[in-house]
């Protein structure tokens, strides 16, 4: 049989319930027995990841160099959590590198590490310049055929805010949520003349909530009971950020292809849904 106690526990916690959603049963159970612990998996990925590998094939892929993806923001996190830790990943170029490869539309090259690329080389040729070395010859680096270039421009906090809430009898359930938002920029750029072929701004938003329940009541004379439980979710800023790179890419070879630069391998498959959701994509006017 229920106490008195127990039942204004369950109340409470089914009043979070009802604020939260259908996902407040995973969230709560985590708060209170914590996620447990996982193996090492492959990053999960947004829905662009999906638009992204579903592109329709190039008539022939494009060598693409990246020196610098960087953090153009000027952003910390904020205090107390630290006031030299960066608001966004500095790994942007090898996010960016990855973004490339997948979209099976690009050859990316080795630019950010050319110096321990060209090392290697030259302990290669020192080594055929010895009397008894096989006869071969080291080939020459690939050229790109386009640069890219870019950067995380803008990482904007609390530009959206809000939350509910309820009390009743010292039972009481709230739920707040913030809106981030990061801006990537993304170029391609001609090697030859050095002109700026296509530009592209991409932004995601970073989405954080956190829901709480708590009940402060006196059971009877000098008998008072309190229970408190939330949780808080954070959206990574770097799966964003990774979003907002795939978004860009698609953006950028749908441009390119729109004012041949490059071509499709198949003239028809303009008509791709994928593709034709990006090229139909409106630029929002606030």
């Amino acid at each position: 049989m229920f106490t008195r106690g127990s039942k204004l526990a369950i109340a409470a916690i089914s009043l979070a319930f009802t604020l939260s959603g259908c996902s407040a049963v995973k969230n709560t159970g985590e708060a209170l027995f914590g996620p447990g612990r996982t193996d090492a998996q492959l990053t999960p990925r947004k829905a662009t990841y999906r638009d992204l590998v579903n592109l329709p094939q190039p008539k022939g892929k494009i060598l693409a160099a990246v020196y610098n993806f960087r953090d153009q923001t000027g952003q910390y996190k904020p205090s107390p959590a630290s006031s030299f830790s960066t608001a966004v990943t500095q790994g942007a170029a090898s996010m960016l590198m990855n973004v490339l490869n997948e979209s099976g539309w690009f050859i990316p090259l080795e630019r950010e590490g050319l110096q321990n690329l060209l090392t290697e080389r030259k302990i290669i040729r020192a080594a055929l310049a010895k009397p008894d070395a096989a006869d071969a010859n080291l080939p020459s680096l690939v050229a790109a055929n386009v640069l890219l270039e870019g950067g995380i421009v803008a990482y904007d906090t609390n530009i959206r805010t809000g939350g509910a809430g309820a009390r009743y009898f010292g039972i009481g359930a709230d739920e707040q949520y913030r809106v981030d938002q990061i801006t990537v920029n993304l170029r391609a750029v001609d090697i030859r003349s050095g002109r700026v072929l296509h530009t592209v701004l991409t932004s995601k938003t970073v989405y954080s909530k956190a829901i709480g329940a708590d009940v402060f009541r006196y059971i009877k004379f000098k008998r008072l009971l309190e229970i408190e439980m939330g949780t808080t979710t954070n959206e990574p800023a770097q799966l964003a950020m990774l979003s907002a790179m795939e978004s860009a890419v698609i953006h950028l070879i749908g441009q390119g292809i729109v004012n041949n630069s490059w071509a499709l391998q198949n003239p028809e498959d303009i008509n791709n849904p994928v593709l034709q959701y990006y090229l139909n994509e409106n630029t929002v006017i606030l």
